[in-house]
């Protein structure tokens, strides 16, 4: 088991980041809520992580704190979620908001998740609920600030995560060209354009 990694960040193409640990790379599969808060490329990043073996695929996923990899292990024990989805829920929601959305039975919120219908909504409340009774909200943190790419490569970057995340190229391309996107980094216009299709 592989519980945590220590190393240089390498590569940072959202939902997968490469990190250098003494020469080897590990690709690393993270949701967006960590990824806003990854440092610059060559600087050293920590994650807690989640190995999982699969018939065709060993895949790593990485957590910037150990409540958020507690949430993607609840989700995958939940009938239909799988680590992809779970994935794509945790990037589509923030933790707390989504632990709002279950215990106050907020299906509408839920559904809005791409890959996320009406009967998974439900199961996720309905199994999630008793495991997150304990949940206390987290407070907010800032994201890392990096160096700032081309404009053109900004917004398409944005727009390739939100298609990797499930979304259509064109409900992708609309969600970006609808924010004001001068000056912003490309996980700024993702966390906006991500509030803006959730809410």
């Amino acid at each position: 088991m592989i519980a945590r990694l220590r190393g240089v960040l390498l590569e940072k193409q959202a939902p997968e980041i490469v990190v250098d640990i003494n020469g080897l790379g590990y690709e690393v599969l993270v949701p967006m809520t960590t990824l806003y808060n990854l440092p610059p490329l060559g600087e050293e990043v920590s994650l807690y992580t989640q190995f999982i073996v699969r018939e065709d695929a060993q895949l790593l996923f990485g957590f910037s704190d150990t409540r958020s990899r507690q949430l993607f292990r609840d989700l995958i024990k939940v009938n239909g979620v799988g680590p992809k989805l779970a994935l794509t829920v945790m990037s589509g929601i923030d933790s707390d908001d989504f632990v709002r959305c279950v215990q106050e039975g907020d299906t509408a919120s839920l559904v809005r998740l791409p890959g996320v219908g009406k009967k998974t909504a439900e199961r996720l409340i309905m199994e999630m609920k008793d495991r997150l009774e304990s949940w206390a909200p987290s407070a907010a943190a800032s994201p890392a600030v990096a160096a700032q790419p081309s404009a053109s490569a900004v917004l398409a970057e944005a727009e390739a995560a939100l298609v990797a995340l499930g979304y259509k190229p064109q409900e992708a391309s609309k969600a970006i060209n609808a924010l004001d996107t001068e000056g912003q980094t490309s996980e700024a216009l993702i966390r906006a354009a991500l509030k803006n299709m959730v809410s």
